[in-house]
This record gives C-alpha cells, sequence and structure tokens, in this order.
C-alpha cells in the first residue's frame, strides 16, 4: 500500500517538537518521574491552542491519531491534570524563548510594523453577557509583525488602558536587531518613541496627529508605499481571530498571557508548512 502523505498538522507538529527540544530542558528537574518530557508537553499544549480545543478534547482526539503520537514519542496518553499542571509550570520565559525561536523559521526583511488589538476573556456568549448585565474585560495585544512574511516578532499583552505609545518602547527595546523600520499608526505619535528610534538608528514611519501645518507637511513626506505596508500588522491580528480564536480560554490573567504567546508561535510555524 502506497505510503500516505504528511498532513498539515503532523507537518506543524513536527516542527512544534523541534523548536520545543532547542528550548526546553528534556525533564523540568531530577526529581522528575520521568514519565513525559516538557517537549511532549509543549507540542501538546500547542496542539490544544491551535485547535482551539479543551485538555480533554485533545486528548480524545489524540487517541484517534497514531502519527502524531508516534512524532510526540507517546507510548501512553497523559491525563488532563498533567497537562494542566505543565502549562503551570513552563513560564511566559520559556514561550517567548519558544517564540523568537518560531519566527526564525520565516525570512524577515527587517521592515516591522506594530498594533495593538483586543481579545476577550471570556467565551460566553454576547447576548449571555448582555442579558446578564456582565462586563468582560478585554486583554490588549500589541503585536511586533514584520511585514515581508507576516512573521510575528515579539508581543505585549495588558489587562490595564496603558496607551500605545506607553506599550511600544519596551517592545522596540527587546527587538533592536530585528528592526530596521518600524510602521505605526498615530497611536504611536510620541516623542520618547521618536527619540529611542533616533539613538538606535531606526526608520520610524509613523503618522503625526496634525496639530499644526508643519505637522501636515511632515504626513505628506512620508513613504507611501512602504507605509502601505503597515497594514500587514491589522491583517495578522485578523488572523490570530478567525484561526485560534478571539478568546482566550484560561481563567487567570498569566495563563491568558502565555495562551496568547502560544497561539502567536502558532501563527509562524503555520505560516513557514
Amino acid at each position: 500500500m502506497k505510503a500516505l502523505p504528511k498532513s498539515q498538522i503532523l507537518r506543524f507538529t513536527e516542527k512544534a517538537i523541534h523548536l520545543a527540544r532547542r528550548a526546553v530542558f528534556r525533564y523540568s528537574s531530577k526529581l522528575s518521574k520521568h514519565r513525559y518530557t516538557l517537549p511532549q508537553h509543549v507540542g501538546q499544549l500547542c496542539l490544544k491552542v491551535r485547535k482551539n480545543t479543551t485538555y480533554r478534547g485533545l486528548l480524545d482526539e489524540l487517541i484517534e491519531m497514531p502519527r502524531i503520537r508516534r512524532v510526540l514519542g507517546l507510548a501512553e496518553l497523559p491525563t488532563p491534570s498533567t497537562l494542566c499542571k505543565a502549562f503551570n509550570r513552563l513560564e511566559m520565559a520559556v514561550w517567548r524563548i519558544i517564540l523568537i525561536l518560531s519566527a526564525t523559521l520565516l525570512p524577515a526583511n527587517g521592515v516591522v510594523g506594530i498594533d495593538a488589538s483586543g481579545f476577550d476573556r471570556s467565551h460566553a456568549s454576547k447576548h449571555y453577557t448582555k442579558q446578564a448585565e456582565l462586563t468582560i474585560q478585554q486583554l490588549n495585544v500589541t503585536l511586533l509583525v514584520d511585514t515581508k512574511v507576516n512573521a510575528i516578532l515579539d508581543l505585549h499583552v495588558t489587562t490595564t488602558r496603558k496607551h500605545d505609545s506607553q506599550i511600544a518602547p519596551s517592545l522596540i527595546k527587546r527587538n533592536l536587531e530585528s528592526i530596521d523600520v518600524l510602521l505605526g499608526d498615530k497611536g504611536y505619535d510620541d516623542q520618547k518613541i521618536r527619540r529611542l528610534a533616533r539613538q538606535h538608528e531606526v526608520r520610524l514611519l509613523i503618522k503625526h496627529r496634525e496639530f499644526t501645518s508643519l505637522h501636515k507637511a511632515w504626513k505628506a513626506r512620508l513613504d507611501v508605499d512602504l507605509y502601505g505596508q503597515r497594514g500587514q500588522s491589522e491583517t495578522v491580528n485578523s488572523t490570530l481571530k478567525r484561526k485560534y480564536g478571539a478568546f482566550v480560554r484560561s481563567r487567570r490573567w498569566w495563563k491568558q498571557f502565555r495562551e496568547l504567546t502560544i497561539a502567536c508561535l502558532i501563527y509562524n510555524v503555520d505560516r513557514s508548512l
């Protein structure tokens, strides 16, 4: 019988487990039971977020996916509580490292867009929340996106109402080596950002807020073709919500931050397939 070709989810799992082996140790500690490895946990958690399902839902599907289990190296499946505890144990720093590694799978060009979007913190229906008069606070997610291949380089997540211009400097400082040109809308028109860009020789294409005729003249001097690539950031935000859900399943804020980071690295891996 002719061998079946590799499916997209199988190729995704292979890349995810490869990135995990580069980013984490084999076991969490020397006192570990050595029943499951950390890369196996990372691979399963990535699949869970990619399929936008629950722990139990993922494990039910893995029962019928022998080739995926083989790539993950699973002789037996963990319990849902085992995966939940692994998610709690894997810190945000680990997921950031895997996100950085996933971005290297795509050829970047240094033209980077910055944009923010909101993600719901609950997947309750809007009809229910309206009838129950509930207020669901959104997560504010700011993405740095390379516009050549729409790769997500970094993200910032917050539950506060902090202005975009206050968030951008920390993202820029963390990714100076990856940024040659920075594109942004008027929300990022801030002297601190412009000063930071000049200090590190980053070309800044951000529209000025039009307070004077001089600001209008500066706006007219923008490289329109290059600035037009800023729309790629909005495309990435839209794709994240459409493919992996516009809400997070986790209930605690620190888990929600990790879940969104996983969604970003999954997006990069999917783009590389």
